[in-house]
């Protein structure tokens, strides 16, 4: 056993583990130390401080893939406080094609990303035409949290409306019980929730004139945006005839 798999289990909780193997089916439960996120977050912040001194860090980063989930989510944390973007950036690349649940994707958001949209762009680009779940999930993720803030000349900088039938291209069928079409779908009906919260006219306009959706994730994109503090309540009314209007 590794020194850093040795800490985490020195901050293991057994009933977390058996909760969160609950959350994640994709993952045998013996894959889950059962580390609580503020810890992980902790040690990750402690971690890469050390990374430039630390062989030991470094071979972590590159052991790939790893054993656990908390060492997933911990390379996640750790990745997440690295403040050079060309670093940070060959990292996650390093990283992504390993990552096998939607915790972990969901966690992976550098803060650096957010200074250099421009630089990011491109490889969101790559991401979403790659044939991996979680790079598809991970760049989905990535447009919602940093491309929906306003509209912008720069195409490289902010939303633009070309984002919303690039994500609408990806939807796949939904069908019970596929995992990886559902992974994707879901992340497909919250970016579009998002969107709606953020871009309304631009996205409604979309889902009531364009609407390239499947239906498993226009109704799921309604529900959550019915959901949602965001979307006003003559907002959610429009939403529920163009719903009732499908239905009929």
């Amino acid at each position: 056993m590794t020194e850093i798999q040795k800490k985490l289990f020195e901050l293991q909780d057994i009933e977390y583990r058996n909760f969160q193997a609950k959350l994640i089916p994709v993952l045998s439960s013996d894959s889950v130390i059962g580390v609580r996120t503020p810890e992980l977050k902790a040690l990750a912040k402690i971690y890469a401080k050390e990374l430039e001194s630390s062989e030991n860090l470094r071979f972590f980063l590159s052991d790939l893939p790893h054993k656990y989930f908390d060492e997933n989510q911990l390379h996640a944390f750790i990745l997440c406080e690295i403040k050079d973007f060309e670093t940070c950036i060959k990292k996650v690349e390093e990283f992504l094609p390993f990552v096998d649940n939607w915790a972990t994707c969901d966690q992976l958001s550098p803060k650096v990303f957010a200074r250099n949209k421009s630089l990011l762009l491109p490889y969101v680009y790559k991401w979403l035409d790659s044939e991996q779940t979680y790079s598809i999930r991970f760049a989905i993720a990535i447009l919602m949290r940093h491309f929906l803030e306003k509209s912008a000349q720069d195409k490289k900088s902010g939303f633009c409306p070309e984002y919303l039938k690039k994500v609408a291209s990806l939807c796949r069928p939904h069908i019970k019980n596929a995992d990886d079409n559902y992974y994707i779908n879901m992340m497909i009906s919250w970016y579009f929730a998002t969107a709606l919260a953020k871009e309304w006219d631009f996205t409604y306009d979309f889902l009531k004139n364009k609407n390239e959706l499947n239906d498993w994730c226009f109704r799921k994109t309604i529900q959550k945006a019915k959901e949602s503090y965001r979307v006003s309540p003559g907002q959610k009314e429009l939403l529920q005839r163009l719903l009732s209007r499908e239905e009929e």
